[in-house]
């Protein structure tokens, strides 16, 4: 069995034989359903440079002795900014085996940066622990690439989608990448955080319609597969 906990905004925890901890933007996440100090995990997933993706990720890595993991630019940023004192794996688009985790890093159209500089290129993350397939799109726009996903790496169990438009794709966006992803189940994310980013996910379910189970979690609240 293999647990998904949504823990607000962009951040999930995964936990199976191994604990995952993605994109833990806790501290001044308005939504947030835990505090950095209580998260324990094995490894750490970033999908981008923005503020509200990395997080806690180096205070919680160098309290657990977790590794984070993300595209080589922004793996190299947050080792810098760290001053060395959290263990980062870089890797780029395409598929790896860390501590017996299969994951795959895949585009995102989005972009990434600290607010003034680039750095590094936006990505999603495909991870397979205990027979479970869970994608996390990380900030996106809908692109038809995402079918790809399911042929090479599907069946997805659940895909983790941004709906909060503006900055990511909308209710109607994130509803064609469902037809494009075919997921048994898909969980929103990334919405009514703050007003620019407000939706109703009742919305996007209803676009969704029978094309996948769609399960609307709270900060907090957890699925199991």
């Amino acid at each position: 069995m293999v647990k998904v906990k949504f823990l607000g905004h962009a951040a999930f925890l995964i936990e199976g034989s191994k604990k995952i901890l993605i994109d833990p933007f806790l501290s001044g996440n308005p939504k947030a359903a835990v505090k950095p100090e209580e998260v324990e995990v094995d490894l750490i997933l970033v999908t981008h440079a923005h503020g509200d993706h990395i997080g806690d990720a180096p205070e919680i890595a160098r309290r657990s002795g977790a590794k984070i993991v993300a595209m080589y630019d922004v793996a190299n940023y947050i080792s810098e900014q760290s001053g060395g004192k959290v263990e980062t794996i870089g890797m780029n688009y395409g598929p790896t085996e860390i501590d017996d985790i299969f994951i795959v890093q895949v585009p995102a159209w989005h972009s990434s940066s600290d607010g003034i500089h680039s750095i590094g290129n936006a990505s999603g993350f495909i991870v397979k622990l205990d027979g479970v397939t869970i994608y996390h799109a990380g900030d996106t726009f809908v692109f038809g690439d995402m079918a790809l996903f399911n042929e090479l790496y599907g069946p997805i169990d659940v895909a983790l989608l941004p709906i909060g438009g503006h900055f990511t794709m909308g209710p109607r966006e994130a509803a064609k990448a469902v037809e494009l992803l075919k997921p048994r189940k898909v969980v929103p994310m990334h919405y009514s955080t703050w007003e620019p980013i407000a939706q109703d996910p009742e919305e996007f379910k209803k676009l969704v319609g029978d094309k996948a189970e769609v399960v609307i979690l709270q900060p907090g609240e957890s699925i199991e597969l």
